[in-house]
């Protein structure tokens, strides 16, 4: 079974997941910890659970959610797993870091290319794998079937969705993913996004301004 936990953390107020089962294997999805006490926050919750985080998953590598790539990397000695269009994405972070205010940002690598069709497996658990790209390239998004959790990173929020704006964005692409794939899955699908609260594909479908 299922259990996940968010923790919002940086300036840009971006939700971390920490999902595990009862084997007590986990995986972390878009580490956005970068001050030392979020870094303690989400260690001393994986500490007090006994969890063992296992894959670092990223749904897509926008500063926000790569700030804490590194420090669960080293920490745990996990991989990078990102889609493939996300490579540049991540390693154009440390041009514009300091701009930010992360002056201490360090630098990573995707070391796994993660693909739709694929699945992400732990303990007991499989996610699949979404590609919906349009508020970045190679943004993907974790479905579990048998809890109807998706883990969508920036694609959709309640009542809105990811900005388009951003260096690979494209406001049609988006629209398209949502349309024509994410609105595919079944109306009591939970959405997890990368901001804000998590919302329903079904209410989505019936009042988001932006695809009705």
């Amino acid at each position: 079974m299922l259990n996940f936990e968010v923790f919002t953390f940086n300036p840009f107020q971006e939700n971390t997941y920490l999902l595990w089962d009862e084997t007590k294997e986990a995986v972390i999805i878009d580490p956005g910890c970068y001050e030392e006490f979020e870094k303690q926050e989400l260690i001393s919750f994986i500490e007090q659970n006994g969890l063992k985080p296992v894959r670092l998953l990223n749904t897509h590598c926008h500063i926000d959610h790569a700030l804490g790539n590194f420090f669960i990397q080293k920490k745990y000695n996990l991989k990078i797993e990102a889609h493939p269009l996300e490579k540049q994405i991540l390693a154009a972070i440390p041009s514009y870091a300091t701009n930010y205010g992360f002056a201490e940002y360090q630098s990573t690598e995707i070391e796994v290319e993660l693909n739709e069709g694929e699945q992400i497996l732990f303990g007991n658990t499989i996610l699949d794998i979404l590609f919906l790209p349009g508020h970045a390239p190679g943004h993907i998004a974790f479905l579990d079937k048998a809890s109807k959790n998706c883990f969508l990173g920036d694609v959709l929020f309640q009542g809105s969705i990811g900005r388009t704006d951003l260096p690979g964005g494209d406001f049609d692409t988006l629209i398209k993913s949502i349309k024509e794939k994410l609105f595919l899955l079944d109306d009591d699908i939970i959405a997890h996004p990368g901001h804000g609260p998590n919302t329903n594909l079904g209410i989505e479908k019936r009042t988001n301004p932006f695809l009705t």
